[in-house]
């Protein structure tokens, strides 16, 4: 395995579904911009860590504590204190790589850290004014579906409701590990739909709108869709020129159901590095080089919780807030917040620290997959941030 530990100046539970789209084939969509993607380092010791945090994460994985990691990355303000690049077995949306050696340029799914992104995007979108409020009715966004508009029951759905996922529509994602290779889970069944939007919206009404979360990739599928009418671009295109190109993240691939529309709840593939440049640029408060690349507001908008998960957490636009445990460097409890996907994948953000991590694994099929992203985090990060803040 390829280990990597930079040094320089100074700077950044629970596995939650995306789809195994494996009974349908992804259509990849390939964007390529033009930037390299530079990053400092730094000494652990010399931004706020442990000095011997490297060693104490190589223990981790020689004891197999931490397992199936295809790429750790941590950073403190604006460089590197850890990088790590292992080896194992990959996959793209479901389609088998087999055995893949990472490192810094090599793609990966980020899954349901996706819809994290497709929330960012709905910001940028939101201060150009190409999309709705959010409290703007949902079904008249989509008239093609004027006997749902006719529902009192959907008549009553937001824009809002489908960013922080409380719509009150049933929706299959969440639960047994066989639904997420399975016809019956919902998004796997959405993208095999006839209309994707149609069946996202067609769902049988559970709860009062704004009442009850419900994890669901179709209402980011309907929040990408208002995106790409908005903009008169693919989802992709608007990433590209929105939010990647600014940050200099220069490829991504976006897969596409078989309709060609780029997947808004788990398509997309990054590097590590640039994901880890996304939560720096978060923990800016929107600011990469110079320049207001996302709404600061947006962003602390984004981040407060408004529902409970019923699992510990709690949920924003798009995005899981926890708390951390306490330790000497941080004796009062803080917030994180994280963008979680299937197999391993997280961008954790600890704003009060200054934090960003990021893992990367190939759990897709694993009923432990949460268990090596939360010890990195849990074990390795927060504990062994001695400050000062």
């Amino acid at each position: 395995m390829k280990r990597r530990s930079f040094m320089g100046t100074a700077v950044a539970s629970l596995a939650l579904p995306a789809a195994q789209a494996t009974s349908y084939d992804p259509v990849p969509v390939i964007t390529r911009c033009r930037a390299p993607c530079d990053w400092q380092t730094t000494a652990p010791g010399d931004a706020g860590f442990a000095a011997d945090l490297q060693t104490r994460f190589d223990a981790g994985l020689r004891s197999g504590l931490l397992r199936d990691l295809h790429a750790v990355l941590v950073s403190r303000h604006s460089a590197l204190v850890l990088e790590y690049y292992g080896k194992g077995q990959d996959q793209a949306w479901g389609r088998p790589l087999g055995e893949v050696t990472f490192d810094e340029d090599t793609l990966h799914d980020i899954r349901s850290v996706t819809k994290s992104i497709v929330g960012i995007l709905y910001g940028i979108a939101l201060a150009r004014r190409l999309v709705p409020a959010l409290d703007a009715p949902l079904l008249p966004q989509f008239p093609e579906y004027p006997d749902l508009a006719a529902d009192p029951q959907r008549a009553r759905l937001t824009v809002r409701h489908a960013l922080n996922m409380t719509m009150g529509l049933e929706w299959k994602e969440q639960g047994q590990q066989a639904l997420y290779n399975s016809a019956e889970n919902s998004e796997i069944a959405m993208e095999n739909a006839p209309d994707r939007y149609r069946y996202a919206l067609d769902r049988p009404v559970v709860a009062e709108p704004g009442t009850r979360w419900i994890y669901s990739g179709g209402s980011v599928a309907l929040i990408g869709a208002l995106i790409a009418r908005g903009s008169g671009k693919t989802l992709p295109e608007f990433a590209r020129e929105a939010l990647f190109t600014p940050l200099g993240i220069s490829a991504f691939e976006w897969a596409a159901g078989r309709d060609g529309v780029a997947s808004a709840a788990s398509g997309l593939r990054l590097r590590a590095r640039d994901l880890l440049k996304i939560g720096r640029m978060l923990l800016d408060k929107g600011v990469y080089g110079g320049q207001q690349v996302v709404p600061a507001e947006w962003i602390a908008e984004s981040f407060k919780p408004v529902i409970a998960t019923g699992d510990g957490l709690r949920y924003g636009r798009l995005w899981y807030v926890g708390q951390n445990a306490r330790t000497p460097a941080l004796p009062e409890v803080r917030p994180w917040v994280a963008g979680i996907g299937l197999g391993g994948q997280r961008l954790w953000l600890l704003p009060d620290a200054n934090l960003v991590a990021v893992t990367f694994s190939g759990q897709y099929q694993d009923p432990e997959q949460w268990v090596s992203p939360i010890r990195v985090w849990r074990e390795i990060v927060v504990p062994n941030f001695l400050g000062p803040i």
